[in-house]
């Protein structure tokens, strides 16, 4: 079922974002090499507990961490751990979903540690700019496939990059994961109806290598490109307006100024 949220609702959804954001604005001062990962989960649930909002992803579908911290070819879902320390070159994706007052919203980022290869600025690069692509189409009157498929093919055909596609982005609000379905791929011109009141998440996952993905049969969660190959993945909560796209998680109101 697909709510369509009032603008008050979307105001809500909006406050709620606005910890997430200020939550991965802090972790760019924290994140650095020789931290471990579960300071990052530390943090993360401090911060969003500190501004009163809770972290939603504790206790969904047993899930017992406010954050997913995912390292390098791990693409998402992987657990914070104690023993993990990061090191220079590292890239880490921080995910995490707020609730506050019945509100919620979904942002995931990525993290360069220390010095970076070229190649993994790039891969950075892509991803970002893919979710922003994306972004645009997130337009009333266009459809869903309008949304992935300018994402694929700036991915996959421009670049050469794995879209990952076992994951996708989803409805949010009111609650954690709703319809519609929200693909980083698919035909332009097909697939449902963008309505105002619609609140999306759209969350692309790029790899270096293929698309592939496999789930680790220790924890059940952690998902990791199937070749090896390192991963990216920028996420926004977005709002479906009849002004345009509404990005209700924005870091940096000024670059998002037009979605805004």
């Amino acid at each position: 079922m697909i709510t369509l949220k009032s603008a008050r609702e979307i105001e809500a959804m909006k406050e709620s974002g606005a910890i997430i954001a200020g939550m991965h604005i802090g972790l760019r001062d924290i994140i650095k090499p020789g931290i471990s990962t579960w300071e990052i989960e530390e943090f993360g649930r401090k911060y969003i507990e500190d501004h009163g909002g809770r972290a939603a992803q504790i206790g969904f579908e047993g899930f017992e961490y406010a954050t997913t911290v995912s390292v390098n070819n791990e693409v998402a879902h992987a657990f914070p751990r104690k023993k993990l320390f990061l090191q220079n070159g590292d890239l880490v994706k921080v995910d995490t979903v707020v609730e506050l007052d019945g509100a919620y919203s979904d942002s995931a980022w990525t993290y360069a540690v220390g010095d970076v290869t070229d190649e993994n600025k790039h891969l950075m690069d892509v991803a970002f700019k893919a979710l922003y692509l994306g972004i645009e189409q997130a337009q009333v009157g266009n459809r869903l496939g309008d949304i992935g498929s300018v994402m694929n093919a700036y991915i996959e055909d421009e670049n050469g990059f794995g879209n990952v596609r076992e994951y996708v982005g989803h409805g949010i609000g009111p609650t954690m994961h709703e319809d519609p379905s929200v693909p980083h791929y698919g035909v332009a011109g097909h697939g449902l109806r963008l309505k105002p009141g619609m609140t999306i998440t759209i969350e692309p996952m790029v790899n270096v290598g293929g698309w592939q993905t496999e789930t680790s049969d220790v924890d059940g969660w952690t998902v990791t490109t199937a070749d090896g190959s390192w991963s990216a993945q920028y996420e926004h909560t977005i709002a479906i307006t009849n002004d345009g796209p509404k990005i209700l998680t924005s870091q940096d109101p000024i670059f998002d100024a037009k979605y805004l």
